[in-house]
């Protein structure tokens, strides 16, 4: 997705490995899966869980409020697969999503015994072939509104001093006035929302697909974009040669736009929303929130950044 969203809201309490594990549980009984030897592959916004004894993966929300998109990323993936577009699959022949322990639960095809990321070309590929595909207007897709979120996540802020509070408001209101006069050069249409090397997988053929398909959505692409600039940019997570990689089969430059700084700060103040909505249940995301506040108020670097 664009941007993480909080925990903690509608009485589904805090969003753990334990509480997950029991959503887990029952999410499997309902679908008529065995839980067993369960692997937990990642807990962020999502805890996504491969099963043992069955070739599925399943995906449960963190945002207890996260129906409606998850209802959009399961109609998103039967289109593409309709469209022979190289994506996550749902499980056939299973309602979904469903509520279950007040948390969203989607069950997918898994697509790899061991995890093996796509290349930054392959990431490049994908994204230039998505973004040429014509979305059917029946898949009623959202508009995205990269400032709801914003205002949306800094209400949840209620662990942050009051000081980092305000800094972080005070520039999201600076931001917004300059996103405000951003002159986008690329088509309006359906991007991914959430595009960077790790939502990018090879299959078991060794095939790249794209996965996480929640935050798909109406938006500027340069959206699908500023992930991987912003990784190799300011993070150093990538190598120039894989970014100028990426950029060639692409075949756009974001970092040569006009507008590539604002659209980088706006989505790395969003990225530190979303540690800063996690303080009071992680002691990694505290130490990380604090360390990017200060280089965001500072104007140091961000190479000391963490994958998160």
């Amino acid at each position: 997705m664009v941007s993480g969203e909080g925990e903690s809201q509608n009485g589904a309490g805090e969003f753990t490995a334990e509480s997950a594990e029991a959503v887990l549980r029952e999410a499997c009984a309902t679908a008529g899966f065995e839980p067993s030897d369960a692997e937990l592959l990642r807990l962020g916004s999502n805890a996504v869980y491969r099963l043992a004894q069955a070739p599925v993966v399943v995906r449960i929300a963190r945002d207890p409020a996260s129906m409606e998109s998850m209802t959009h990323a399961v109609r998103v993936a039967r289109w593409l697969e309709g469209e022979g577009f190289p994506a996550t699959r749902v499980v056939p022949g299973v309602e979904q999503p469903v509520l279950i322990g007040g948390r969203v639960v989607t069950y997918w095809e898994n697509a790899q015994d061991t995890l093996e990321y796509a290349s930054l070309d392959e990431l490049g590929d994908l994204l230039r072939w998505l973004h040429w595909l014509e979305e059917p207007e029946d898949l009623r897709l959202p508009y995205f509104d990269s400032f709801a979120k914003v205002w949306h996540s800094l209400g949840l802020l209620d662990a942050v001093g009051d000081d980092d509070r305000t800094f972080l408001k005070e520039r999201a209101e600076k931001l917004r006035k300059d996103y405000d006069e951003l002159d986008f050069v690329l088509p309006f249409g359906m991007i991914h929302g959430d595009a960077n090397v790790g939502n990018a997988l090879r299959d078991k053929g060794g095939r790249p697909l794209l996965i996480d398909l929640d935050g798909a959505c109406l938006a500027q692409r340069e959206w699908d974009l500023i992930l991987t600039a912003l990784y190799y940019d300011r993070f150093g997570w990538h190598t120039r040669s894989e970014y100028e990689s990426f950029v060639h089969h692409y075949g756009f430059d974001i970092m040569n736009w006009p507008g590539y700084p604002v659209l980088a700060d706006l989505r790395e103040l969003m990225m530190t929303l979303w540690l800063g909505q996690q303080v009071h249940t992680n002691e990694r995301a505290a130490e990380e929130f604090l360390r990017r506040v200060h280089d965001i108020r500072t104007g140091g670097s961000r190479r000391g950044w963490q994958p998160y």
